[in-house]
């Protein structure tokens, strides 16, 4: 097995390589698999993502799958691994979720900006929404390597849809979980318990991955206590790679001018306080009227 190098980007390599399916087993109501990825584990961080192709590129599923890397092992006994945690939604992740060990599936990778760390220790809360919480405990083990106290907060709907809950303790210095119909930790949403908690712990930082409405929540809650949310955004990356143009989304810049911009390359993570929330509505975004760019109204 052998991996190429196919694009650079900051000095990061990306690496294309028929990854052999190491394992697949179940977490929750997902998939955990671990696929052995030469070269690439060297490469990511923490918030960065892999696509995966699905069936053998001559029927309809065409597109590659995006997903977040829950953590990634470097070169050893199978030449470097990475894991990622799938929710079959569709015929494409339906598909990845029935690979088995022995079997393969092409990988692109590391893509994507990760998670930005503080230059100095710094109390963090991390807030993770379903499988959404994936790459949140490799991230939690590198802010504790640099001093940074960390709190974990999982979400999800129902107990069977929280993940890493486990992993969770082991990696924070404490771990809140909250579900929709109160089957596991306190009933209610991340929203309902952040505030307290960053009030609590002092943090001057929010990590947070999963839905969108969730992101917006906590980057409202960041803004009011006058510090920083870095979200992963969970918008659809057909490709990947910045061609197909189907995950743009509108993001302030540092002096306010709105772009619409590709969340996989110029994201996934973004400043919480730059996203046009209000942007988004039922499912889809809109183009804000003062967007570079934007289309003007015919008169």
């Amino acid at each position: 097995m052998t991996a190429r190098t196919i694009a650079a980007r900051d000095g990061a390599g990306v690496v294309q390589v028929e990854a052999e399916v190491l394992g697949n087993v179940a977490a929750g109501d997902y998939r955990h698999l671990t696929l052995v990825t030469p070269g690439l584990a060297e490469l990511a961080r923490p918030g960065q993502f892999v696509a995966l192709s699905v069936g053998d590129g001559t029927g309809s599923m065409l597109l590659r799958r995006s997903f977040s890397i829950h953590r990634v092992s470097p070169a050893g006994t199978y030449g470097g691994t990475t894991e990622i945690v799938v929710a079959a939604h569709g015929p494409g992740t339906q598909e990845i979720t029935r690979l088995q060990a022995g079997e393969s599936v092409g990988v692109i990778g590391p893509l994507g900006r990760g998670f930005p760390l503080p230059s100095t220790p710094v109390p963090c809360v991390l807030v993770g929404g379903g499988y959404g919480s994936a790459p949140l405990f490799w991230l939690a083990e590198q802010l504790r390597e640099r001093g940074c106290p960390v709190e974990i907060v999982l979400g999800a709907a129902t107990a069977g849809r929280l993940f890493g809950v486990v992993e969770a303790r082991r990696v924070a210095d404490g771990v809140t979980v909250t579900t929709d119909d109160g089957s596991a930790g306190t009933r209610g949403w991340v929203s309902d318990v952040v505030p307290g908690l960053v009030e609590r712990s002092g943090a001057g930082v929010v990590y947070a991955c999963g839905p969108m409405g969730m992101l917006r929540s906590l980057s409202g809650i960041a803004e009011e206590h006058g510090i920083v949310a870095q979200v992963a955004v969970e918008e659809a990356m057909a490709c990947g790679v910045g061609i197909c143009m189907t995950c743009v989304m509108p993001v302030r810049d540092g002096e306010g001018t709105t772009s619409m911009v590709r969340s996989c390359l110029e994201g996934p993570v973004f400043r919480g306080d730059r996203v046009r929330w209000e942007a988004f509505e039922d499912g889809y975004c809109r183009v804000p009227e003062d967007a570079v760019g934007a289309p003007k109204a015919v008169r």
